[in-house]
């Protein structure tokens, strides 16, 4: 019922926003939101910007309900931020992640699931491909508190995805990551999108932002400066850009003159267009790991963890064509466990030798209840021999029937 109701309502709503902070003596202290509206819709990465001091991180806590608003309107799926229903559909990444310093990354990622109320299965599965991801699983043993602040963010970032959040709210997530992590936390964000989910992230790095947002807003002083996409935001309409293959000083100097002549200006500026520095470090790693260059500390990320892709898993569509009244999809049969091979007379020879051989005396024997008489070792080979059955070959022993008859003498 919450879900289909999500569905028709924006994510996050706020109208007239306000968060006032005040002294013992009800007094202003500092006005950390003024009246600001924005609304983050299904389905987008929505960027959070500004200064430090701009009411970035007060917005953040007035949404997960850990500070009250002043004033104004906030709906998180169409509910008051404070209400426990929308907690679980929520995942969140501070700015500085404080965790158990004795527990290790499996211990972790194992505590915050049973948070979620997630089987132990679905725990175990989700730890080893979270840790994949955010390439972990070789100091996945280590205690949490000797990581540095690069993997500490990594483990931060699983924790943040261990319940499979609809709504992930990121606070500063590359801050102290390595340019390859900052890298694969772009393409994790964007990868989520496609998968349906909804991103807030806040960051001063803004080329990240500028990478992977479709609408951000700007704030200074608690008000919102700015609004809109990156292309509206970022796009320069005093300039126009022509990119073609290298030329020549002289085809240079002839399109300056047409130019000239019919607009009335002349080129501003020639220059080589350089490639980022991002992506030429990216170029480094990854020759000397070709190389198999050794290195310590995290390591490169795998692929994106499989439930958090788009990919649905058999066990998902079972339940929703379940729900749905329709047939269940046909599942492939299960190969049939290999029948156990017989056991060899040599091994049973073996096994018999190495039994203990010691044997009461003659004054102290005693026979197995219901019988009277000691048991022939004929019989132990009989019952270890598989093929000692009714039309099968005779074992060691003579086969089953010899031995019956043997042990029904008078």
């Amino acid at each position: 019922m919450m879900k289909q109701s999500r569905a028709d309502v924006a994510v996050v709503e706020a109208v007239g926003l306000t968060k006032v902070f005040r002294d013992f003596w009800m007094r202003t202290k500092a006005l950390a939101v003024d009246r600001i509206d924005f609304t983050i819709r299904p389905n987008e990465i929505f960027g959070l910007l500004g200064p430090n001091g701009s009411g970035k991180s007060t917005t953040i806590k007035m949404i997960l309900g850990l500070l009250h608003r002043s004033s104004g309107r906030l709906l998180v799926f169409g509910r008051p931020p404070d209400d426990v229903m929308v907690k679980k559909y929520i995942g969140f990444l501070p700015e500085e992640s404080y965790f158990y310093r004795y527990l290790n990354a499996r211990e972790m990622l194992d505590y915050y699931g049973k948070l979620f109320g997630l089987d132990r299965r679905t725990r175990r599965r989700r730890t080893d491909e979270l840790l994949e991801m955010v390439g972990l699983t070789q100091v996945a043993h280590r205690a949490v508190g000797e990581y540095s602040k690069g993997m500490t963010r990594r483990i931060g970032l699983a924790q943040a995805l261990i319940n499979d959040p609809e709504f992930l709210i990121l606070d500063e997530p590359t801050s102290g990551l390595d340019p390859i992590g900052t890298r694969q936390v772009k393409d994790l964000l964007v990868e989520l999108r496609r998968r349906g989910k909804t991103i807030l992230l806040s960051s001063h790095l803004l080329a990240d932002v500028e990478d992977v947002c479709d609408r951000m807003v700007i704030l200074y002083g608690g008000r919102i400066r700015a609004e809109g996409t990156a292309g509206e935001l970022l796009s320069d309409l005093s300039h126009t850009v022509i990119t073609t293959p290298r030329l020549r000083t002289e085809t240079i100097s002839r399109i300056d003159s047409v130019l000239r002549d019919a607009e009335g200006v002349g080129i501003e500026r020639v220059e080589a267009p350089r490639q980022r520095l991002e992506q030429l470090f990216l170029e480094i790693v990854e020759r000397a790991r070709r190389e198999q260059v050794a290195t310590s500390g995290a390591m490169h990320g795998g692929e994106t963890a499989a439930f958090l892709r788009a990919e649905e898993t058999d066990g998902r569509r079972l339940i929703e064509s379940l729900v749905a009244g329709e047939e269940p999809p046909p599942q492939a049969p299960r190969p049939a466990a290999p029948a156990a091979a017989p056991a060899r007379p040599e091994v049973i020879e073996k096994l018999i030798a190495k039994a203990p051989q010691e044997r009461p005396a003659a004054s102290e024997k005693t026979a197995p209840r219901g019988t009277g008489r000691p048991v022939d070792d004929s019989v132990i080979r009989s019952l270890l021999d598989p093929g000692a059955t009714d039309g099968g070959p005779p074992g060691p022993g003579g086969g089953a029937a010899e031995a019956t008859k043997k042990t029904e003498r008078p």
